[in-house]
Order: structure tokens, then sequence, then C-alpha cells
């Protein structure tokens, strides 16, 4: 059988790596302001400029460290791998295609929740609503496929 894979990662719209270099290059410039006005004897845009740069660097922390964030979904033989990948911690389940089971309720902000012999996960984190159903739909066409049961939504 074929290896069907799908992977789910968020819309980032700029690289870690290169968000380093424009927080550098933000650095450049306002600490250059700072000390110039530090030297004219205000010093204390000196101090605030430290500040805000410290939000400012934070902040991008924050969202460096969830840009590369994702989910993998591959259907190999007779097994549905999901690798889940946030913050840098990666988890890896494996479960039985011939006893898998996809849930999706209906209510809004819900995941798709894929289960097989008691051992649960939740995809679909960086998808809107609709693409999540279309994911589930596809699934359960591929699982169907495989096992000849008839997924139902």
């Amino acid at each position: 059988m074929e290896t069907r894979e799908w992977i789910l990662k968020r819309n980032c719209s700029i690289a870690p790596r290169q968000l380093a270099w424009v927080f550098a290059i933000l650095c450049i410039v306002s600490l250059t302001v700072a000390l110039a006005f530090t030297v004219h004897g205000a010093w204390t845009i000196l101090i605030f400029s430290v500040i805000e740069l410290s939000a400012v660097g934070i902040a991008f922390l924050a969202y460096a460290r969830h840009a590369t964030d994702r989910e993998y979904v591959a259907l190999r033989g007779d097994r549905l791998i999901v690798e889940v990948t946030q913050a840098g911690k990666a988890s890896r389940i494996e479960l039985d295609v011939r006893r898998a089971r996809i849930d999706f309720p209906g209510a809004r902000q819900s995941l798709v929740r894929l289960e097989s012999s008691g051992v649960r996960v939740e995809v679909g984190r960086f998808m809107s609503e609709w693409k999540r159903r279309g994911f589930a739909q596809e699934l359960g066409r591929e699982l169907s496929e495989r096992t000849g049961v008839l997924a139902r939504f």
C-alpha cells in the first residue's frame, strides 16, 4: 500500500532566522538613536530604549519558539502515524488503522480526534474549521479505502 501524508503547520510570515536579523537591525538602530541622545544629556532615553528592546525581544522569542510547530499525519500500511511538534518538543503516536476512529465534533474550535485502542490524539490546531472538516473527511476516505469500513461524521 502507498503512504499518504499530511503536514499541518502554522502559516508563519517570517522564519526564526529572519526574525533574528530583524531584531538585530532594530537593536542597532534603536540603540544608536538612544546613545546619540545620551551623549547630549538625555540619558533616560537609553533606559527606555533598553526596556523597549527587552519587551520586543521577549515577544520575538515567544513567536520564534512556536514558528516551527507542526502536526504530521501519515498512513503507512496498517499504521496511522501522528507526530506533533510544539515549542520544540515532539511526540509520536502510532495508531492501528483497523481500529482507528475519527471524531470531528460540530463545535467551533474543536479539533479532529483520532482514536485507536484507547489511545487518543487531537490534530488540526493550525487549520481553520472548514479545513479541519475537509481534512477529517479526506482522512476518513483514506481509512475506509484501507479497512473497508465507512467513516461517518
